[in-house]
């Protein structure tokens, strides 16, 4: 199976039962194309372009002499005996039902609403101008009305199946006859009028069911490049005009050099201008109504396939990345040097920030040049103490670096000029439990040039601030130089996809695009209509057909265009199943000989967390880790984290697990009764082989009660399932990540500080859960090994005030502090623990049968001996007919307190020291 380590060790994420809902963000925030090379197997049919508004419709009346009244089928509507005083306020109470778009236009013949019209009636309306309003005369300022006729079936299968959310909601038919097409550029609305004619509730619409039935597209989108011409398109079919603004510079307020209007044709606009454009800059100006503000709008966008960006990303850069001139030397046979990788089940991966390893920001590391620190140049360094650190890495068998967000993200600024610092001098005077260091860096960190980047404006261009120059080409060369240094440092790399939502939304944010384009399209929203923000603000719904487009499109632009090598997906869970698989499939397609990439050899995997509006299939079968088993691509197993360190990153931090003392070396913590931590120990170890069988579902071993179970059957404190996967590859073992604590703080808060095992460097970063913006301090990675950086002041107080009382001790006692030699001490082991992986084939088992066939756990059942794991995994030889041998393997340390484990072959006991991990090798002739 694959594991995953960060540049702490073995991985963390937030349980399925306890998601994060505000990581990554500052809370003062506001919320608001394909590859080059695959482009050209695009074909568009040009057809004739739809006839302007005034609009052609069925059914139609014209301005109803009709009264608002009262209802109660909505939130804003009212019973007779709430009925307001005068008819103003009866309108005013119904036109507060414009700001909520409760019902949903699901196909072009049926609108979807929680309403129950009973004798009264159902109407459509739409306005090119966004004039409708309600008064004591009814709905007024439709360019059109149309009655719709409920349906009494009810909505068909279909649609209930394509939006499980609304399954139960009433049918209404539109007439057949309708142009819907041109009314979707409009304010639309329904309402209901009773039996006397009187108005008893209005709502707007939600249009992405009908906007996939009339406008999905396969055809090309973003810039295209010949060697006469660029041609720009771009999908927006509810825009009333589209035009583009080309620039010769990349900042600044002027006007632009050019402003040319673009046609559309069935949704798309598109355009063709002289190949002088290649190398402008360009924005897209677009007219087009806005639910958030019940308005026509001019919205100033972006292209969401935008390639290249300005320094302060708010214009697109035209960059034809097939350029000769863009391309490292030996860029085109990159594929035919890569890192060999047999199997998916031989994937060890490391997870790195850009900046925690190119910043250097400790005095006793001057290896990397100032110009190149916090950037991706620092990678192309030979001789710097990181690439030193990440070689020996790559010799001990980590496969692949997974690099945090690297694409356009919000809350660094790409000028490194405007960036504020604090002088760590003056930091490094303070107490190694003070306050004062948090203080000074939290009264910057917007400022400043640190943040992990789970906050993305555009998903398809590297981040401005990592390079030497945000503008031009720079972001992009330097970009593919640091895939093709660490290719040949030997290990691949795996770029972190946030696809799960958006930094900004709205017609007017700086870092809005998509909203801009479609508004109310691409981003989730709930029953009322407003934006979803269970993963942190502005939910993306890849549940659409141009959303789950542009996902799988920009996947194969960072696989074909800068050849990463996986995808590690943020929040999983919210992304659709189906776009998940389409996307493996997609990227499977690619080939060495067409398109410079290997396909079959890119690694998917991410958080199939399953929480928010998708719990349950909410939105559709979702990304989850239940939901995920047989299709290859694979999830972070929380259920061994969890039972490794104890409780979960969400509980009392003094919560103890199986290696962090449970039972056997309390801690102080009240975890009950003797007999009911005894209990936990054991319901623990369960845990932890079921992860060590690969997390299989069907995996059969002996439970603590003596039972012979699947994995499936045992079960996590939540009562559901450990297990679920059906192959090996589709888990990710890990027991810490970005994320919360490091493996060093989380031990040095449970358990007694020791240092035989844990982060390759031990790294700390003061206790910090939640570092994603508490920038250089206390992020710093040492790869002098001088320090692990524990100890350098009390963290954040936004996420960690609550816990300073337990960490103040904690920080100024000395004897925490690992020296030197205990760093290197756990690096070796680290090595050692991945050279004893890659030692033999039977530690990378690639299927479920043969983990099954040969994977067995002892010391089971009641009279098991507490806190001991016993695994042994079965070679062929003579004795077990029908079982081949793999290898004949050997296995070394350099640990001395491993060396101290025995195996006395009379008595047929072994002698482990505590916390230690051994492997014994029976030699056997074949």
């Amino acid at each position: 199976m694959p594991l995953l380590y960060s540049s702490t060790f073995l991985l963390y994420r937030p349980p399925s039962t306890a998601p994060t809902t505000n990581r990554h963000f500052p809370p003062q925030r506001p919320a608001t194309c394909p590859s080059s090379s695959l482009r050209r197997r695009f074909a568009s049919a040009r057809k004739p372009l739809l006839p302007p508004l005034p609009l052609r419709s069925a059914g139609v009346f014209r301005h109803p002499n009709l009264q608002c009244s009262s209802s109660s089928s909505s939130s804003v509507s009212m019973s007779a005996e709430e009925e307001p005083t005068s008819t103003s306020q009866r309108g005013e109470q119904l036109q507060s039902g414009f700001l909520y778009s409760r019902a949903f236009w699901v196909s072009e013949s049926i609108i979807a609403w929680n309403v129950d019209v009973g004798n009264g009636s159902c109407y459509l309306f739409a306005s090119k101008t966004a004039a409708l309003s309600c008064s004591s005369d009814g709905i007024l300022g439709e360019d059109i009305k149309v009655k719709l006729e409920e349906d009494k079936h009810g909505l068909p299968e279909n649609v209930k199946e394509n939006f499980p959310h609304i399954k139960d909601y009433r049918a209404f038919n539109v007439p057949p006859d309708l142009d819907a097409k041109p009314l979707l550029k409009c304010q639309l609305a329904v309402a209901t009028f009773d039996a006397n004619g009187r108005c008893s509730d209005a709502t707007g619409l939600q249009l992405p069911g009908i906007l996939d039935e009339l406008f999905s597209y396969n055809g090309p989108l973003g810039a295209l490049y010949s060697e006469e011409s660029v041609s720009l398109y771009l999908w927006a079919p509810t825009a009333q005009e589209v035009c583009v603004c080309i620039y010769k510079e990349p900042l600044g307020g002027g006007n632009p050099q050019e402003v040319v209007q673009l046609e559309e044709v069935n949704g798309v606009w598109s355009t063709k201008g002289p190949k002088s454009w290649e190398g402008c800059y360009y924005v897209y100006e677009v007219s087009v109504y806005h639910p958030s503000t019940l308005k026509i709008e001019k919205c100033y966008a972006n292209d969401p396939y935008a390639r290249g960006l300005s320094s302060d990303g708010r214009r697109t850069l035209l960059v034809n990345l097939d350029s000769d001139d863009i391309k490292p030397e030996g860029w085109d046979k990159l594929a035919y040097e890569k890192p060999d990788i047999i199997s998916f089940s031989d994937i060890s991966i490391y997870e790195l920030h850009i900046r925690d390893f190119s910043c250097h920001c400790s005095a006793n590391d001057q290896t990397v040049h100032s110009e190149f620190r916090g950037g991706y140049l620092a990678f192309t360094l030979q001789d710097s103490a990181g690439a030193f650190h990440l070689k020996k890495l790559s010799n001990a068998g980590i496969t692949h670096v997974h690099l945090l967000p690297a694409f356009q993200f919000a809350g660094v600024d790409d000028e490194k000029e405007n960036w504020k610092n604090v002088d760590f001098k003056i930091l490094e005077k303070f107490a190694p439990d003070s306050d004062e260091q948090q203080a000074l860096i939290t009264a910057i960190q917007n400022d400043d040039g640190y943040n992990w980047g789970y906050n993305p404006v555009l998903w398809g261009v590297p981040k401005g601030s990592y390079a030497s120059n945000a503008n031009g080409t720079y972001r992009a060369i330097e970009f593919r130089k640091m895939v093709q240094a660490l290719n040949r440092y030997g290990l691949r790399v795996v770029l972190d996809a946030v696809y799960n939502h958006l930094s900004e939304s709205g017609p007017f944010s700086v870092n809005s695009v998509l909203d801009k384009i479609v508004p109310g399209y691409y981003l989730r929203r709930n029953t009322d209509g407003f934006i979803e923000n269970s993963t942190c603000v502005n939910n993306t719904a890849s549940e659409h057909f141009m959303v789950e487009r542009l996902i799988v499109d920009d996947l194969l632009h960072w696989a074909v265009d800068y050849k990463v090598d996986g995808f590690r997906f943020d929040l999983m869970g919210h992304i659709m199943r189906r776009t998940m698989v389409k996307a493996k499939d997609a990227l499977c397609s690619l080939t060495k000989e067409r398109d410079g990439v290997d396909g079959s050899s890119i690694y998917m995997y991410g958080e199939g967390w399953d929480f928010g509006e998708v719990a349950n299939n909410g939105r559709g079968i979702n990304a989850s880790q239940s939901n995920l088993r047989g299709t290859g691509i694979g999830s972070f197993n929380d259920r061994i984290r969890d039972a490794i360190l104890g409780g979960s990153p969400f509980g009392h931090p003094l919560q103890q697990g199986f290696v962090t003392g449970l039972l056997l070396q309390p801690n102080g913590h009240d975890h009950g009764p003797e007999s009911v931590a005894k209990h936990m120990l054991a319901e623990s170890k369960d845990h932890i082989q079921v992860g060590m069988a690969a997390n299989l579902r069907d995996f059969v071993l002996t439970d603590y009660e003596g039972k012979e179970v699947k994995g499936a059957e045992v079960l996590t404190y939540g009562g559901t399932p450990v297990a679920y996967t059906l192959s090996p590859t589709e888990t990710i073992n890990y027991v810490s990540a970005h994320d919360n604590e490091t493996l060093f703080d989380i031990v040095a808060l449970k358990g007694i500080p020791f240092f035989h095992a844990g982060d390759e460097l031990l790294r700390s970063k003061s206790l910090d859960r939640d570092s994603y913006n508490s920038g250089d301090w206390f992020n710093r990675l040492d790869f002098t090994y001088s320090s692990n950086n524990w100890g350098v002041g009390l963290p954040p107080k936004e996420k960690n005030e609550h816990s300073w009382p337990l960490m103040k001790p904690r920080l100024a006692d000395p004897s925490f502090k690992p020296q030197k030699s205990h760093i290197l001490a756990a690096l070796e082991n680290f090595s050692n623990l991945l050279r004893i992986r890659y030692s033999s084939p039977l530690f990378r088992l690639r299927t479920a049968n043969a983990i099954q066939e040969r994977v067995r756990f002892h010391n089971t059942g009641p009279s098991l001996v507490p806190g001991v794991i016993v695994m042994s995994i079965e070679d062929g030889h003579e004795g077990v007919p029908g079982l081949s041998q793999l290898d004949p393997m050997s296995v070394t340390s350099t640990d001395e307190i491993v060396k101290r484990s025995t195996y006395d072959a009379s008595s047929g006991c072994f002698t482990v020291p505590p916390r230690t991990t051994s492997v014994f090798v029976e030699p056997r002739r074949v």
